[in-house]
């Protein structure tokens, strides 16, 4: 299955972000164009998904962005590796909780290459880390679904500012905290998201 890679170096814009999504959505339903994986990185935002609640906004002075994808409400910003894709379910198992798991799986295995163990959780959905007993969050995970086409896709953190997360209640969950992987293993993370989509991809086509 053909699936098509992109990068991007410089911060690309939320919306530009999402347009270009739902382009790509419309050409894969009229079988005008192959799956995609796409990593880049925002500048500073938060943005909440179709679940999130009003009293999840601690600061009511910044400005959110309401998506379409599923999920509560989170910030990206610089340091923070974002994999958007549009994949086309029709071609594969019609089966929304396994590409979760798959996701889940990628991010997981991708880790352990750098020696950090990581764990996802049933009741709270994402990847989690134990700091010494402290449960913190270091991958959020936001999918939706159209006609069969899975799109949007999944953050990691990697040296953002967690201050950010501050102003909100992250995910929705007030009894975690967030971390990055800068914070668990000071190391170099260059060949992080080469990992990821080897991975990605590997995982979709078992």
């Amino acid at each position: 299955m053909n699936i098509e890679i992109k990068k991007s170096k410089n911060p690309v814009k939320y919306e530009d972000a999402i347009r270009l999504m739902e382009k790509r959505l419309i050409d894969i339903i009229q079988k005008k164009s192959e799956d995609l994986i796409w990593i880049l990185e925002h500048e500073n935002l938060y943005t909440a998904g179709s679940s999130f609640k009003e009293n999840e906004i601690i600061d009511k002075s910044i400005k959110i962005y309401k998506s379409n994808r599923g999920g509560k409400i989170t910030h990206h910003g610089p340091g923070q590796l974002i994999c958007y894709f549009v994949i086309d379910l029709t071609k594969r198992k019609k089966d929304i909780r396994k590409l979760i798991s798959i996701i889940e799986k990628t991010i997981i295995d991708t880790l352990l290459v750098y020696n950090i163990k990581t764990f996802s959780d049933k009741k709270n959905i994402g990847i989690w880390y134990n700091d010494d007993s402290n449960i913190k969050k270091i991958a959020a995970i936001g999918v939706r679904v159209s006609k069969w086409i899975a799109y949007h896709g999944f953050s990691l953190n990697i040296s953002n500012d967690l201050k950010k997360y501050d102003a909100i209640i992250p995910c929705g969950i007030k009894d975690k905290g967030v971390t990055n992987l800068k914070n668990i293993k000071d190391q170099n993370y260059n060949e992080l998201e080469d990992k990821l989509i080897k991975n990605f991809i590997s995982n979709l086509q078992n």
